[in-house]
């Protein structure tokens, strides 16, 4: 029986300095991190971005198939994501989290590994907190915090008539991901004897259970000098990303199904469960891509960047928001994604 420390036994202020007793920073602009009552940050005249996020157990993750490392690492990209997606870089987070007593010490030590890996990789500043007891379930609120320089941020409703829609790596991945992971807990849950099938399938399990954040997208733009005109990032699904920076900007949109980037095991995987990988493409979420758009003018800087398709382009309202099938028809995009509600 391996060792299991009561949360009980460090106390609040005990549990939190044994968390993040390691943690070293990263970044100028953290002058003060964990340890007092408010962090210090001083961002030299640049810009701040803000975001926040909460993760709930049994909505937003099931921990029969998610490893604690992997959800602490998992909670900071989605987070480091939104950051990117107003062209920014992250430079700090607090991390809260709502434990019952099932978990003990070393559980949460597992989570913040996972968080610290990803601060690591990220260079990015664990600064603050808070820990409660939560009487049912685990809940993860993660804020992070950001700089960019005055006026290169970039918002959803700033796309323009006529830009080139974007997006980076591929889509459909992790709710494929997401959809076998449901197959085999449902087998395990009816039969526990049968060993979870994963066998070739590492590509879509880990885009749903450790995505990345593109921050060498944003690293990119600024060796190119380019702005994209709009973005956000891809949490819940491409058609529903899509709508909103059109719906914001007062556009309307063309998709091309044969521009959709999707990866040959995602393709796979869908085939085998009987699902079409265009739809998985367009209304799966949690790829954590960014989704944006550009001046036509702009295209050959982006040529060369493997990593980037163009999907599509904004039209006029009037024109409305439609995908274009590989057979040549036309179909209102409609928001199948992800809904918190």
């Amino acid at each position: 029986m391996e060792n299991r420390t009561e949360i009980a036994d460090l106390g609040e202020f005990g549990l939190i300095d044994h968390l993040t007793k390691n943690f070293e920073t990263y970044n100028v602009s953290t002058v003060e991190s964990v340890g007092d009552d408010a962090a210090v940050m001083d961002h030299f005249g640049k810009q701040t971005v803000l975001t926040t996020d909460l993760l709930i157990e049994g909505i937003h993750f099931d921990l029969m198939y998610t490893p604690l490392k992997h959800l602490g690492y998992k909670s900071v990209i989605v987070n480091l994501s939104d950051v990117y997606a107003m062209n920014a870089q992250p430079t700090q987070i607090t991390v809260s989290l709502g434990i019952t007593n099932r978990f003990s010490v070393e559980a949460l030590s597992e989570f913040y590994e996972g968080v610290y890996a990803a601060c690591e990789k990220y260079k990015v500043d664990l600064v603050g907190g808070d820990t409660s007891a939560s009487q049912k379930g685990f809940i993860i609120s993660v804020t992070a915090i950001g700089e960019v320089a005055p006026d290169q941020y970039v918002k959803r409703s700033t796309a323009q008539k006529g830009d080139l829609i974007c997006v980076s790596g591929d889509l459909g991945g992790a709710f494929l991901g997401l959809t076998l992971l449901e197959r085999e807990k449902k087998i395990y849950l009816e039969n526990p004897k049968v060993q979870p099938d994963l066998e070739g399938e590492d590509y879509i399990v880990g885009r749903i259970l450790k995505p990345e954040a593109r921050k060498d997208i944003i690293e990119f733009f600024e060796k190119q000098d380019l702005r994209p005109t709009a973005m956000m990032d891809v949490s819940d699904g491409i058609s529903s990303e899509v709508l909103h920076i059109a719906r914001k900007s007062g556009l309307g949109c063309r998709i091309y199904e044969d521009k959709l980037p999707i990866n040959d095991s995602t393709r796979q995987a869908a085939f085998k469960f009987g699902l079409d990988p265009t739809v998985c493409a367009l209304n799966g979420g949690e790829d954590y891509e960014l989704i944006f758009t550009i001046k036509q003018e702009d295209h050959d800087k982006i040529v060369l960047n493997e990593e980037i398709s163009v999907i599509g382009y904004m039209t006029e309202q009037e024109e409305g928001c439609k995908f274009l099938s590989k057979g040549g028809n036309t179909f209102d995009i409609t928001a199948q994604g992800w809904k918190a509600f």
